[in-house]
């Protein structure tokens, strides 16, 4: 019997995916919410993690940190390909089950008892979307310009928030705009955050 724990924000969708997922031979299925209060992956008698993209926020959400701290040796995240930088953030942080939210039924399951025996899965559709994301254009430096941006910090308050000077985040700014090819900051924001680089 493979325990999986399903994480999803949205109680109906969790709903759907464990009454979904409890059609699979030999699984059984339970859910948590993210904003749960539980200290460790211990905690939870699972096997398997299933989480949502969406999930994989906080600090565990950056590059390369390890998500397995969080959620355990043994996840499958659900994404999409246009997100290649969550697929990143997650292959990165050691997730052995990416998982395409178009993909059916049957993928997520097979998905679930590949990963419960510590093998890799990585839905088709995702392979070039991963490609993609480990070419993201951005430095580290260019992308935290932008994120501040994001949050509607002013040129100011990025320049003291990084130790810079005006000019050199307005220099960041132009770089960042012209390396994802958007038209101006709010535009290079927005594709920033679709792609899942932020």
């Amino acid at each position: 019997m493979v325990r999986v724990l399903v994480v999803h924000d949205e109680g109906l969708l969790r709903s759907a995916l464990v009454q979904l997922l409890g059609t699979g031979d030999g699984l059984e299925v339970s859910s948590l919410s993210p904003r749960a209060d539980v200290p460790d992956h211990d905690a939870w008698q699972t096997d398997v993690c299933v989480v949502d993209e969406r999930c994989l926020k906080g600090p565990e959400a950056e590059p390369g940190a390890p998500l397995r701290a969080r959620w355990g040796d043994r996840l499958v995240v659900l994404t999409t390909p246009e997100r290649p930088g969550v697929l990143r953030r997650a292959f990165e942080g050691g997730a052995l089950g990416l998982v395409d939210k178009d993909a059916s039924a049957e993928r997520l399951i097979n998905a679930v008892h590949t990963v419960a025996k510590g093998e890799r899965f990585l839905d088709e559709p995702l392979t070039l979307a991963l490609l993609e994301g480990a070419e993201m254009p951005l430095t580290s430096r260019e992308l935290s310009v932008l994120s501040l941006a994001a949050r509607g910090a002013s040129v100011a308050e990025i320049a003291g928030r990084l130790h810079l000077s005006r000019g050199t985040v307005r220099n960041y700014m132009a770089t960042a705009i012209r390396k994802v090819g958007a038209r101006n900051r709010v535009h290079a924001i927005r594709i920033v955050q679709d792609a899942g680089w932020t």
